[in-house]
């Protein structure tokens, strides 16, 4: 069996919902990194064989494969095909291990990998709440509501369950966050994200262009008080947005 191996990679700096990257469609955010990532690994632009995007929310601008609109957008030839994959929070892992099968089988050499989603775009849920206001009904079939008539699926009631089966307490996920976003903060100062990132062109409030190369989502100078006050998802639950 053939290896697998990443050659290059590269990403936007991070956004957050209504923050600098809001004005960029995703499409067209997707196609800059496949360009840029095309250009670091000095690959031939027709050698690529399958372009595969992970998104949650396919719907609106993210909506009708955006992993071959991407292709369409970036300067890869019409030829390359392209797919999206829905797995939700693992939806861009899962298609490095679509892209590393597809390579160790000897069905393809050459695959890029990655994922798009723009929360202010299509914010989370659209892709369900658009067709329910629609009146197409919900995923909530007739043969999962027979199994399960009163549970909602969802990856915050899944961490609350998680939380107490292991007995992980909401003071430990505190300062676990707080050790995230520390290690973030003194990463990004120190410049270890820079070689990574390709910045993107964004329009101010002023009508000045500046390059965004610096991740939002970073809370610089968190704080274990201010992390501990957020407000807890359920009532009488652990887990909160920090």
């Amino acid at each position: 069996m053939s290896e697998a191996y990443i050659v290059a990679a590269c990403r936007t700096a991070g956004g957050k919902r209504g923050g600098r990257l809001a004005g960029w469609h995703p499409v067209d955010m997707a196609a800059r990194i496949i360009d840029a990532l095309v250009a670091r690994a000095e690959c031939p632009p027709d050698a690529v064989e399958d372009v595969i995007l992970g998104v949650v929310g396919t719907a609106g601008p993210q909506a009708t494969n955006i992993g071959r609109n991407a292709v369409l957008a970036s300067s890869l030839p019409l030829t390359v095909p392209g797919v999206s994959v829905d797995r939700q929070c693992g939806s861009s892992q899962q298609t490095i291990h679509f892209a590393a099968q597809a390579v160790m089988s000897g069905a393809m050499d050459i695959v890029i990998a990655g994922g798009v989603e723009s929360m202010t775009k299509v914010p989370m849920g659209s892709a369900r709440t658009l067709g329910e206001q629609a009146g197409l009904g919900n995923y909530r079939s007739p043969a999962i509501l027979a199994k399960w008539p009163d549970v909602f699926f969802s990856q915050f009631d899944g961490a609350e369950m998680l939380a107490e089966k292991y007995g992980i307490s909401k003071a430990e996920m505190d300062q676990l966050a707080l050790e995230s976003h520390l290690r973030a903060e003194a990463a990004t100062k120190a410049g270890k994200f820079a070689d990574e990132i390709v910045p993107l062109e964004v329009t101010l409030e002023d009508g000045s262009v500046v390059l965004h190369a610096t991740d939002e989502g970073i809370r610089y100078g968190a704080s274990i008080e201010k992390i501990a006050s957020v407000k807890l998802l359920r009532e009488g639950g652990r887990v909160t947005a920090a």
